[in-house]
């Protein structure tokens, strides 16, 4: 008689499983509400982006159907490598708290650019082309002194000197580490580097000793400041620290 009332008691199998799945529904679709509704972007911040304002980067990362869910951004944009933005290498989304994302984005690292038939040709270490622009980016300076036929996007300039980037780059990297600026930079035929800021021209001589010499630009064009002419640096070393300024008439 016990065996008898379990079996009335017990529910069938294919009602049980219906249950099952019912309950897994249940949960699933409250599971998706809740970070529907809890994990929605209120507060978004922005950093490391130079080329582009912060409405720029939002307006990029905030664009598909589900851009306003924090968990949804951040698995979307883990590292995401981006190849149809100039100057933007990869873009990160972490989540702060529920409603908080911070976009971090990655630049391209610019060596410089060059003034080709009215466009700015900027161009990365290796020499590839990285953007053709009519917009002046502030901080990149212009190289002289680079010859070539043509240019295609995306692929390296058909420069004649082929370790001419990495003077470029290397001169713009101890630019940017000792906070020295410059409109332009020439390369010259025989190795000389000059550098031009406003009125002055900075002859640097060749890439020996161009760190010193970068590193100590600073405290000596402070000097010059309003000054119009030429500084001759290329005998400048630790030791010597000779330089002259032939003050133009």
């Amino acid at each position: 008689m016990r065996d008898y009332y379990k079996r009335r008691r017990a529910l069938p199998k294919p009602l049980v499983i219906l249950i099952v799945l019912f309950v897994s529904a249940l949960i699933l679709i409250s599971a998706f509400f809740y970070v529907k509704y809890s994990y929605t972007v209120k507060n978004v911040y922005v950093e490391g982006n130079l080329h582009y304002t912060d409405d720029e980067i939002k307006e990029i990362v905030l664009k598909d159907k589900y851009a306003d869910n924090s968990l949804f951004l951040s698995y979307k944009y883990k590292n995401k490598e981006i190849t149809d933005i100039p100057f933007i290498e990869t873009i990160n989304v972490s989540v702060e708290s529920k409603d908080t994302i911070k976009i971090s984005v990655y630049e391209k690292t610019l060596a410089g650019y060059i003034d080709y038939l009215g466009k700015n040709i900027y161009f990365d270490k290796d020499g590839i082309v990285v953007e053709v622009s009519e917009v002046y980016t502030k901080g990149v300076p212009e190289v002289v002194g680079v010859s070539f036929d043509y240019v295609v996007l995306h692929e390296a300039l058909p420069a004649k000197d082929k370790d001419i980037f990495r003077k470029v780059l290397q001169v713009t990297q101890l630019m940017t580490k000792y906070e020295v600026s410059a409109q332009k930079m020439y390369f010259a035929p025989n190795g000389t580097i000059f550098l031009y800021k406003d009125d002055i021209t900075i002859d640097l001589g060749t890439d020996e000793n161009i760190d010193i010499k970068i590193m100590n630009l600073p405290s000596i064009l402070e000097n010059l400041e309003g000054e119009n002419g030429i500084l001759r640096m290329s005998e400048y070393d630790e030791g010597t620290k000779r330089v002259f300024f032939e003050r133009k008439q």
